[in-house]
């Protein structure tokens, strides 16, 4: 499902009980300097990521200070986040005109907030630009968070260079069968450098089956419950988005890629270290 950019109000854009990805949740702050929002998200863990500007926090006792730090857009500097307890009180004060993102898998068990800084990242680079596929990873809850958050991944995908393709190999996370996949909702926010470029999302439900295509831009949310699902960037932009995934019965994923490009997955440099940092 594409929802094309729109003024959400600081409302929810994928709410609790998603038809389409009931095992995420996804909210866009915009705040201006001193403003504060609180918000509850019962039987959801949530990462509070701001992609512009900073801000401090508040969650029942735990406090952050000058979380993000961004300037203009997602590329000036590195992102930060704060993990959020299921269903906990949170209050986020904006230090200066800000955008947050905030975003949630579904979990009932409460565990311990805590803080990921610039310096805590897990990154990961792979592809490269013979094979049109050269992409950066930001990993804001990944494999360095193993064991501290329930069900809940969060990282930021950038391209390397003007065009091209992420995702590829095709994969799909729509159904519990290990130890050869796993059911993760996979929520994208997009975001492009010049604005006005854009991208395209694939949605292939069956191997050898024409599927759905969506023309995503600036500002564009795509929630994905289940098939295979590249995207690619124009020529001559780069392309960016925000990375939502909630497992249904774990928190490491468990690809299964398309098994007419899964030989692909030999040609791409780097690649299985990609594969190995979703955990």
């Amino acid at each position: 499902m594409h929802i094309p950019p729109f003024n959400n109000q600081n409302r929810p854009i994928v709410g609790v009980d998603d038809p389409t990805v009931p095992l995420n949740y996804f909210n866009i702050l915009h705040l201006e300097p001193g403003q504060t929002f609180t918000y509850r998200v019962p039987g959801y863990e949530t990462c509070v990521v701001p992609a512009t500007g900073s801000v401090d926090l508040e969650v029942e006792g735990f406090a952050a200070s000058d979380l993000g730090g961004r300037g203009i857009d997602v590329w000036d500097g590195e992102p930060e986040g704060a993990y959020v307890p299921s269903g906990a009180e949170t209050t986020i004060i904006a230090r200066d005109k800000a955008e947050i993102f905030v975003a949630g898998a579904r979990y009932d068990k409460v565990l311990d907030p805590f803080t990921v800084r610039a310096n805590e990242l897990d990154l990961v680079q792979y592809g490269s630009d013979d094979t049109k596929t050269h992409r950066k990873i930001k990993h804001i809850l990944g494999q360095k968070q193993h064991g501290k958050v329930g069900r809940l991944l969060v990282s930021e995908l950038y391209t390397v260079g003007a065009g091209g393709w992420s995702g590829f190999p095709s994969h799909k996370h729509d159904t519990d069968r290990l130890p050869d996949e796993t059911r993760h909702d996979e929520t994208y926010n997009f975001r492009f450098r010049p604005k006005h470029g854009s991208g395209l999302q694939m949605l292939q439900r069956e191997d050898g089956q024409p599927g759905d295509a969506y023309h995503v831009v600036d500002g564009s949310t795509i929630c994905l419950d289940r098939g295979y699902h590249p995207c690619a960037v124009l020529p001559g932009y780069e392309m960016y988005y925000f990375t939502i995934l909630g497992g249904l019965s774990q928190r490491s994923l468990v690809q299964h890629f398309q098994p007419s490009h899964a030989d692909q997955i030999e040609t791409i440099p780097g690649i299985k270290d990609m594969i190995a940092k979703f955990k």
